[in-house]
């Protein structure tokens, strides 16, 4: 008989409102929380990537706090593929529990579990977690994906209406939980980041960091509308890095927008429609990963000037306002949205560099 249900952490780092923990739960079988520390991933990284010491300090953090519940998160390290149907073998556990990923290399990864899964006679179970309205759930009257953000945002916004947008709330976790010793957790040094010095980190990690961000951010939201558009005034919100790797619900984010109403948080929840309408759009479209949406942009004769690129990830292109957006970038790995769009558009437009050597400093 299966002893133990799989709850599989990816970019959804967080134990509250986690639809893949809690259909974990609703098995009635004990459930382990894991997470792959996934070489295929690391390894294109550099020695000092910033997102890998958040990562980290996340998974830390998520560690106690499942200890503290007399269980832990089992730390694997390596090809996910691999990893995930081997330890499901290993405990003897009945099915997997995860959250969809939209990105074409990791929907191509999901693949590859559920098929050594399923030759084991387990399932891999996916989840809506990330997004509110996820493939094809906001289609156009004609039944296809939007291309054009607003008539996107407002066919959105109408089915938002008549949706119940709840949380998934877990009673006494502690006892649905699989109990575990503590086991290691890889250090940053053993993983090939040893160049990542966590306390130059910036940005708050974990979904403690997450909570007091939002936490500051509710108390100045009404005027996120004028705010935002000034890099130098504290007025985003600041959780672009936590939403990207899910250490904050997007349910109790839109939640809170619609409750509070102001005109700068229903300016701000337009933003996080932004956020969605491109992660449908990946789905239907995963070559823009790639290349450019549009054939006629394809084959653009990029001269890709090698030292002008160099000059501009320095932050010293005798541009004062690309150079301190890439400077913030440098010292705190994070760039203002306003800036994100100056620097991106700076790069290829003005440059005339390929817009997929910008994306490896924002990815």
């Amino acid at each position: 008989m299966p002893s133990v249900s799989l709850c599989w952490l990816r970019r959804d780092l967080r134990l509250d409102d986690q639809a893949a923990l809690f259909h974990a739960v609703q098995t009635g079988l004990p459930v382990l929380c894991v997470f792959v520390f996934d070489r295929r991933i690391l390894d294109r990284c550099a020695a000092d990537d910033r997102r890998v010491g958040f990562i980290w300090q996340t998974i830390a953090e998520l560690k106690q706090e499942l200890m503290a519940a007399g269980s832990d998160l089992y730390c694997l390290v390596g090809d996910p593929v691999e990893e995930i149907p081997r330890l499901a073998a290993q405990l003897g556990a009945a099915d997997v529990y995860a959250n969809t990923d939209y990105e074409p290399d990791a929907r191509a990864r999901d693949t590859a579990v559920a098929t050594r899964l399923a030759e084991q006679g387990r399932t891999l179970h996916l989840s809506k977690d990330q997004v509110i309205f996820e493939c094809n759930e906001v289609l156009s009257g004609s039944g296809k994906p939007y291309t054009v953000f607003t008539p996107y945002k407002n066919a959105w916004l109408k089915k938002l209406s008549t949706t119940a947008v709840s949380t998934y709330a877990i009673d006494d976790l502690p006892s649905r939980l699989y109990p575990l010793d503590a086991t290691p957790l890889p250090t940053l040094a053993e993983l090939g980041f040893g160049n990542v010095h966590l306390e130059e980190l910036k940005l708050a990690a974990g979904p403690r960091g997450a909570a007091q961000l939002f936490a500051d951010f509710i108390q100045r939201i009404r005027w996120y509308k004028e705010w935002r558009d000034f890099p130098a005034t504290k007025g985003v919100s600041y959780l672009s890095t936590h939403l990207r790797f899910g250490t904050i619900s997007i349910r109790k984010l839109v939640q809170f927008a619609r409750y509070d109403g102001s005109e700068g948080a229903l300016c701000w929840l337009n933003e996080l429609i932004w956020r969605e309408f491109y992660q449908q759009f990946l789905w239907h479209f995963p070559d823009v990963a790639r290349q450019s949406f549009k054939a006629e942009y394809r084959d653009l004769g990029y001269p890709n000037n090698q030292d002008w690129f160099d000059a501009r990830c320095a932050g010293q292109t005798g541009y004062p306002l690309v150079d301190a957006a890439m400077r913030q970038l440098n010292q705190s790995g994070y760039m203002h949205n306003r800036l994100r769009m100056i620097a991106a558009s700076f790069l290829v437009k003005d440059l005339l560099i390929d817009w997929r050597w910008g994306g490896t400093l924002f990815c």
